[in-house]
C-alpha cells in the first residue's frame, strides 16, 4: 500500500498532509527516510517524527461554518490555519479546501478513508454555493456558467446555476477545481465579492453561525456513508 494511503487510513492525517510530511523528511519506514511513492507492507515500522502512529481513534465528523480569513490546512506554520482555529482536542483535518477569501461549510474528520471518496469528481457529489459578484449579470451569464467554462486547460462540467438577484446566484457543482467559481466568473468579466458554501451532499451549513461547528448526527453520518459506497 502506498504510504500516503496507509497513513490516511490510520486516521493520523490526510493524504495531502502525508505528502507534506514526506517532503519535510519527517516519515521513516524501517528506519529509512520515506520518499514520495514509497509503499508499506505488513510488518513494516512506520514512524512520524521518530514516533509510532497512534492507534486509530474513534471516528470524528464535524461541520464548520468557516469564516473568511481562515486557511484550510493542518500546517501549523500557516497563520490562521483551520486546526488552530478549531482547537479541537483530537487530531483532525479538513476534507478538501475552501479558499481563504471564501466562507461556509467545510467538513473535518480523523477518518482518512472518506476524503478521496468525497473529493473525486467522478463520484458526482454535489456542493452548493451562494455567490455575489461585483456587477449585475444577464441570462447569458447564467447559461454560460451552467454549460461549462474553459479554465485551467479544461472545460468545467455542466452545472446548475440559479439567479437570486441582479448580482447574486446559486450554483451546484459536482467537481472541485482550484478556485473554480472565481475563475469561471472571471472568464465572463466578473469578480466574486462573496462566496459561501451552503451544502456538501446531504450536509448543510444552516443553523451554524460564522465560526461555529458541530458534530454530525448519526443520521447524517449514515446517509453520508451510504452515498460514498
Amino acid at each position: 500500500m502506498r504510504i500516503n494511503k496507509y497513513i490516511s487510513e490510520t486516521g493520523y492525517c490526510s493524504r495531502r498532509e502525508t505528502d507534506r510530511l514526506i517532503a519535510e523528511c519527517r516519515i521513516t519506514i524501517n528506519g529509512v527516510t520515506c520518499e514520495a511513492g514509497d509503499t508499506v507492507t505488513e510488518g513494516d515500522i512506520v514512524l512520524i517524527d521518530g514516533t509510532p502512529i497512534p492507534s486509530k481513534a474513534m471516528p470524528v465528523y464535524l461541520a464548520l461554518n468557516k469564516p473568511v480569513g481562515i486557511t484550510c490546512t493542518a500546517a501549523k506554520d500557516v497563520k490562521g490555519n483551520i486546526i488552530d482555529f478549531m482547537t479541537f482536542p483530537e487530531r483532525i483535518f479538513p476534507v478538501g479546501r475552501l479558499d481563504k477569501a471564501s466562507e461556509g461549510l467545510i467538513l473535518l474528520t480523523n477518518d482518512g478513508t472518506i476524503v478521496n471518496k468525497i473529493m473525486r469528481s467522478e463520484h458526482g457529489h454535489e456542493k452548493e454555493y451562494l455567490v455575489k459578484v461585483d456587477k449585475s449579470f444577464d441570462d447569458d451569464f447564467i447559461l454560460g456558467m451552467s454549460e461549462g467554462v474553459e479554465i485551467l486547460g479544461v472545460t468545467t462540467k455542466p452545472c446548475t446555476v440559479e439567479k437570486i438577484s441582479d448580482s447574486e446566484f446559486r450554483i451546484i457543482l459536482t467537481q472541485g477545481l482550484n478556485r473554480q467559481i472565481r475563475r469561471m466568473c472571471k472568464v465572463f468579466g466578473y469578480r466574486v465579492e462573496r462566496l459561501e458554501r451552503k451544502r456538501i451532499m446531504n450536509l448543510s451549513v444552516e443553523g451554524l453561525n460564522s465560526g461555529e461547528w458541530r458534530e454530525l448526527t448519526s443520521g447524517e453520518i449514515e446517509e453520508l456513508m451510504s452515498r460514498l459506497v
